[in-house]
């Protein structure tokens, strides 16, 4: 019987010993074959004017609040900008974890503005490689300025602009992140004949990681239309996000005033070498609205 037993026990721990392997196996073959993807490749939906190819998360809601003041070579006389302002009041809902959409109102132009943003590919190493993050915009805006000239026929398509970009980004370590933005802006009405109402820019911009709590931002769009509004400029801008809590707080400096992708990149008069240089800053709140099952 003594015999019996141990032959039993021993047939028992060596099935036993033989199951651990297979689970260890399966377990190591299972976390070969993870995918893991890229997080926070920015900070913000916006890297200083343009977009990231950041979304709010399923069933958040984002709100942006944007200012913008004057020139900082106006002087003491205009406190350096500060006596002008201008400013834009956004929100952003995730649809879906890959789905977001946006409204927003601007005091320029008085300009409302939305958008759909969707991700197509994410960076992700591991069961599937990606080297780097796709994701699509597409925008209307509309100036709802009172028409200067009443007597005439007015249509309310000539107020319409429109803006389409892919945006391709890739986060290169913790600390650095680049994206680059192809983008194409079409005005629906322009102010002469000599002005064409496509206009092709490719954009570039990059995060990099200060600390733990700040980044250094900055973009430029190069437009590659030659017949464009005269007297305007490519875009450029430079500007720090300082996390804190739930809040991202950045502060940008732009040779821009305007805060709109369909006006900042058709509407730029600054020049940096003169001065003509606006600091602005933009403060984000997220807010849970609905939780997914």
């Amino acid at each position: 019987m003594k015999t019996l037993f141990l032959t039993i026990s021993l047939f028992f721990a060596c099935s036993l010993l033989n199951a651990q392997d297979d689970l260890m196996d399966l377990l190591e073959s299972e976390t070969e074959e993870t995918t893991d993807y890229t997080i926070a490749t920015f900070k913000s939906i916006r890297l200083v004017n343009g977009h990231t190819i950041e979304t709010p998360a399923h069933g958040v809601m984002q709100m942006l609040i944007s200012h913008r003041f004057g020139r900082i070579n106006g002087g003491l006389y205009e406190l350096f900008g500060l006596d002008q302002a201008n400013i834009r009041v956004g929100l952003s809902y995730g649809v879906t974890d890959w789905l977001t959409i946006g409204v927003g109102r601007s005091n320029v132009f008085k300009t409302y503005d939305g958008y759909a943003k969707a991700k197509l590919l994410r960076q992700s190493t591991g069961k599937r490689v990606m080297p780097f993050s796709v994701t699509a915009v597409a925008g209307i805006a509309a100036n709802s300025l009172r028409f200067q000239d009443t007597t005439r026929e007015n249509f309310f398509s000539s107020r319409l602009d429109y803006y389409y970009q892919i945006l391709i980004a890739r986060k290169f370590s913790e600390r650095l992140s680049i994206q680059v933005m192809p983008t194409m802006v079409h005005q629906n009405l322009v102010a002469t004949r000599d002005i064409q109402n496509d206009l092709y820019a490719v954009g570039i911009g990059g995060r990099y990681k200060l600390t733990k709590g700040v980044s250094l931002n900055a973009e430029y769009y190069y437009r590659l239309t030659e017949q464009v509004a005269p007297n305007t400029t490519n875009s450029f801008a430079i500007g720090f996000d300082i996390e804190t809590g739930g809040h991202v707080f950045q502060l940008m400096f732009a040779n821009s005033r305007n805060m709109t992708d369909n006006l900042f990149l058709t509407e730029t008069t600054g020049k940096w070498d003169n001065g003509d240089i606006h600091f602005g800053f933009a403060i984000s709140r997220v807010f849970t609205v609905h939780r997914p099952k």
